[in-house]
């Protein structure tokens, strides 16, 4: 009898011992998974919800209907040209802010130039509009679509040019997403932004970044947006799927120094824009059913250019949204049918649903940026010819930091696209990552907010860097 109890004994005696162990494991995971963030914000699948293909549609047709916004297009009237199309643009940021008690700033921000396509002296004027945060108010993300369009001549400014797609879709995205994130309060400043000359070699972003430094805005990220509602491409295939991300490699306002920093230590494509890139592209897996990023490693289309281009070439980062798959014959094109085939820019060119879809992607990506604390700065790392690379940054203080949960280090090999390796190391300033060799693999660090908000990875060095200092001041 003794016999046959004493293994069941021991065995009773091990699966308490086992599932006393299995507890406390347990519970240490719970609590290690308590001292991290989540992972995904539920708001921001609400925010993807709010959005409407039918407000979007409905602001496209106003656009369509003021005939031509050209850039040299009349500005007197009330019903035709940019005057009455950028005046209607400021009355519906203000109708928004009214909605959220005054939540928004609208202004216009304009100057006077001259160029190739612009003969005579004129007036670029841009319609911006600022829902300021409540702890950092001075670190903004911004969206941005274009008020101005153009046909075959880039000097026509007076016949018929309804600019449906390029760029009606981008401004109307950038409208609905003031009334959708107008709704909610963010820690970091949100900008709205209809930018004006573009087809005219890219004045009106010109103006603003110029304003922005004047202004000392600290300007994280620009989401420039210019045609997002076409599907069906010029190539023949029809595509609602998927969109692309252009963004700068290494950044126009290198110096020689840092160009040398840069060979030795790496960095090549791990600019701000283009950890921009990566982080839109992070939005699209997390929130956006049915969208699938194409990062594409390059400023903007061959040997062509966007309005998130003079944000680069003062140093903000800036990366550009569009469809992945254009029709050329609607671009640029006076409205015309030669052979049986259609040329022109009209509405009958646009999915709406498409085009929220994209806006809805600018909103995640600037509710999750804005939720953010600030993003690291003073980014550094070592290593060299040590069996453990060690990354350190700059926290922040004072009222700026109240949501700062801690930091998130990245890591990945250097030939991957996307940040593979993450890990949540709590509210210090350094990591070591054991055992990583300095040479093997890139490395990076975001914040993390309370509420699980994260900023774009910010890569080590001036290769990386955000500018601005959000650490000390």
């Amino acid at each position: 009898m003794n016999i046959q109890l004493k293994p069941v004994y021991a065995v009773g005696a091990g699966l308490a011992i086992l599932a006393m162990i299995i507890l406390v494991l347990s519970l240490s995971w719970r609590a290690t998974a308590q001292d991290a963030p989540p992972q995904e914000i539920p708001m921001l699948h609400q925010l993807v919800k709010d959005v409407s293909a039918e407000r979007i549609e409905a602001d496209i047709r106003t656009l369509v209907n003021f005939g031509t916004r050209h850039t040299l297009s009349e500005t007197g009237s009330d019903i035709r040209g940019i005057g009455a199309a950028r005046r209607w643009i400021y009355a519906e940021f203000q109708k928004i802010s009214e909605e959220c008690g005054g939540c928004l700033e609208v202004m216009y921000v304009s100057d006077t130039v001259t160029g190739n396509r612009i003969p005579q002296p004129t007036e670029v004027v841009n319609v911006v509009a600022i829902q300021r945060g409540e702890l950092d108010p001075n670190r903004m993300v911004s969206m941005s679509g274009d008020i101005d369009n153009r046909v075959s001549d880039p000097l026509n400014g007076i016949d018929e040019n309804p600019g449906a797609n390029d760029n009606a879709t981008g401004m109307a995205g950038a409208i609905e997403a003031a009334r959708v994130l107008s709704k909610h309060k963010f820690p970091g400043t949100i900008v709205y932004m209809g930018l004006s000359g573009e087809e005219q070699g890219l004045f009106g972003g010109q103006i603003v970044a110029k304003y922005a430094l004047d202004n000392n805005w600290n300007f994280k990220a620009v989401l420039n947006n210019d045609m997002i509602g076409n599907i069906e491409g010029i190539d023949g295939v029809i595509d609602n799927s998927t969109a692309r991300v252009f963004s700068e490699g290494t950044r126009d306002v290198e110096t020689p120094e840092e160009a040398r920093e840069r060979r030795f230590s790496g960095g090549e494509v791990d600019s701000p824009s283009r950890n921009i890139a990566r982080f839109v592209d992070r939005q699209a897996d997390k929130y956006i059913p049915n969208l699938d990023i194409m990062m594409v490693y390059r400023l903007d289309r061959f040997g062509r250019g966007g309005h998130h281009r003079p944000f680069n070439a003062v140093g903000i980062p800036g990366v550009r949204i569009m469809e992945t798959h254009e029709h050329y014959d609607r671009q640029h094109q006076d409205l015309r049918v030669e052979n049986g085939r259609e040329y022109g820019d009209v509405i009958e060119g646009v999915n709406f649903d498409y085009a929220a879809k994209l806006t809805a992607l600018n909103i995640v990506s600037l509710a999750e940026m804005a939720y953010a604390p600030p993003f690291p700065a003073d980014v550094k790392l070592e290593g060299a010819v040590r069996p453990s690379a060690v990354i350190s940054w700059s926290r922040p203080v004072g009222e700026k930091a109240e949501n700062l949960a801690g930091y998130k280090v990245y890591w990945r090999l250097t030939d991957s696209n996307q940040w593979t390796n993450s890990k949540f190391v709590g509210n210090v300033d350094s990591y070591v990552f054991e055992n990583l060799v300095i040479d093997n693999y890139y490395f990076g660090v975001a914040s993390v907010a309370n509420n699980g908000a994260e900023s774009p990875v910010v890569f080590p060095g001036s290769m990386g860097s955000f500018g601005g200092y959000d650490s000390l001041k």
